[in-house]
């Protein structure tokens, strides 16, 4: 499909910042570099001839070269897209024509590789799935295209985003690695997508989370990662999990650049019922919120119920609480505790009768869909095929053995009925204690090194945004263990509050600026 087809004709949205390094020479200025580079300061480069989006996109290739395979060996990408240089001299042509061509105008973007991209195979992570060209991009993929993006590569998975612990696959040998510490985890199952996007091999990803897989990921890496309402941003055109679960969502360096990706993803897809349902809650415009008072006369909700355990470590409480005084010097009033009075009777209806493995409905539906473009048809014969990572064979086969059908097996209505409550729980606790927001570390741990599953994970991302679909965003609270190892300071809100949440996150994120790169991968 030509370039031409994929961008819109959407109003260009004027950044302004100041150019910072992109790496390379122009004939006006002296050497630029990708490293750390946001939107806006790339665009500023480009309006004053400082750059170019190849040289742009060169860089961003030079350094995955530099850094995935070589040197830290982060193992983040599965293929870098080999159109990319292509799509970047197209960009060049139109910008010399017309100026820039959408508000992602060569914004680089690695996809994680659950996405369907019309120019890269998509596995899932899996062998099995191995070669897979489907012929069309997911929806936000072609979304973000015609938004001027260039889909620079496919990011590392766990294996059919089964995990939110660690980053392994079957498609791509080895673990991806965390590159504030590469024996450490990047956390799952977007931890391909952290990795690239926090070692400077993108400007934002794509990733999905059905649990806690963008949130996660974001936290261990120093990003913002969004998880936005359910219905915001489409699921057509990626691998499921759980479709009452799974959501799409960005994750970037500032939360700027992650309200920017999530503008260009937000819109109603025929394909994706959910979005449908949600077309008359979008905004046109998030750029209003980026305010550095935002904080100022809000009231922000401390839930201690989620993160206080016997084994959350003091290193992330501590940081925790100087994330709490800096609100408040913000302008917030800070809530400290608040309580959902039945929260733990209500995690155990979740996570006790309300149990429903949809998994093989799920991806034989999806299969199905796509005819013989998949090499499997169904999760039958993936298990036949022993073309995956042994450290799942479990879970697949355990999901063979299941007939629960989303919305009419008794364990699923259970499990709606168990997230109906939660969701009127929090949302009574919000209003009864007028709540802009509530707040807690995204994980209470840090990152475990690689290989380890059994020391206290921290993980506190599976019970409230998946269950009540509200949106969340998690953006860097500070550094554990010397100062090294990245921890999140996690925003949570009513159903389609995502211009509140990011006038929050933007505010405290321009307060604090916790967020730096890795050392190992310097620009």
């Amino acid at each position: 499909m030509a370039v031409q087809s994929r961008v819109s004709a959407i109003a260009v949205v004027v950044l302004v910042g100041a150019a910072v390094g992109l790496g390379v020479e122009t004939q006006s200025s002296s050497p630029l570099r990708v490293s750390e580079i946001t939107i806006a300061e790339l665009h500023a480069a480009l309006r004053a001839n400082r750059t170019t989006c190849r040289r742009v996109v060169e860089q961003y290739l030079q350094r995955i070269h530099a850094y995935d395979k070589r040197g830290p060996a982060i193992n983040s990408i599965i293929q870098v897209n080999p159109r990319a240089l292509a799509i970047a001299d197209e960009l060049d042509r139109r910008y010399d024509q017309n100026g820039f061509t959408g508000p992602l105008h060569c914004v680089t973007v690695v996809v994680k590789d659950n996405f369907e991209t019309v120019d890269m195979p998509t596995s899932a992570g899996s062998l099995s799935l191995k070669g897979m060209v489907t012929g069309k991009d997911a929806f936000v993929v072609k979304r973000l295209r015609d938004s001027g993006a260039v889909i620079i590569a496919k990011a590392n998975m766990h294996e059919f985003a089964f995990s939110q612990y660690e980053t392994v696959s079957s498609i791509l040998p080895g673990y991806t690695r965390n590159p504030y510490d590469v024996n450490r985890v990047t956390a799952g199952s977007s931890g391909g997508t952290a990795a690239a996007v926090a070692a400077n091999f993108a400007a934002v990803g794509l990733g999905t989370d059905t649990g806690a897989s963008i949130r996660g990921p974001a936290s261990f890496q120093a990003l913002v990662g969004i998880r936005p309402t359910m219905g915001m941003a489409s699921r057509s055109g990626v691998v499921p999990v759980f479709l009452d679960s799974d959501v799409t969502g960005p994750l970037a360096r500032t939360v700027a650049d992650a309200a920017a990706a999530l503008q260009s993803m937000a819109a109603p897809d025929s394909s994706d019922a959910a979005t449908v349902a949600g077309r008359p809650r979008l905004v046109e415009d998030y750029a209003p919120q980026m305010a550095a008072n935002g904080l100022k006369g809000t009231r922000i909700g401390v839930l201690r119920q989620v993160f206080v355990t016997p084994t959350t470590d003091a290193e992330v409480a501590q940081l925790f609480q100087v994330a709490l005084e800096d609100l408040r010097r913000a302008g917030a009033t800070v809530l400290d505790p608040v309580s959902i009075g039945d929260l733990d009777e209500l995690r155990r209806g979740q996570l006790g009768v309300a149990r429903c493995n949809a998994f093989k409905f799920e991806l034989n539906r999806y299969l199905s869909n796509l005819g013989d473009k998949a090499p499997m048809r169904s999760l039958e014969e993936i298990i036949r095929s022993r073309l995956f990572h042994p450290t799942i064979q479990a879970r697949l086969e355990t999901s063979q053995l299941a007939d629960d059908v989303p919305g009419e097996s008794p364990g699923c209505k259970a499990r709606l009925e168990s997230r109906s409550r939660i969701r009127s729980a929090v949302t009574r606790l919000m209003r009864e204690a007028r709540l802009d927001a509530l707040v807690y570390p995204t994980w209470s741990n840090p990152p475990r090194l690689i290989g380890d599953l059994n020391t206290p994970h921290g993980d506190n991302n599976q019970l409230l945004a998946p269950s009540t679909g509200f949106p969340a965003i998690t953006v860097p609270m500070g550094y554990t263990n010397e100062d090294r190892l990245p921890a999140g300071l996690q925003f949570l809100g009513g159903a389609w509050t995502e211009p509140l949440l990011i006038r929050l996150a933007y505010a405290y994120e321009q307060a604090t600026r916790h967020r730096r790169p890795p050392v190992i991968t310097p620009g």
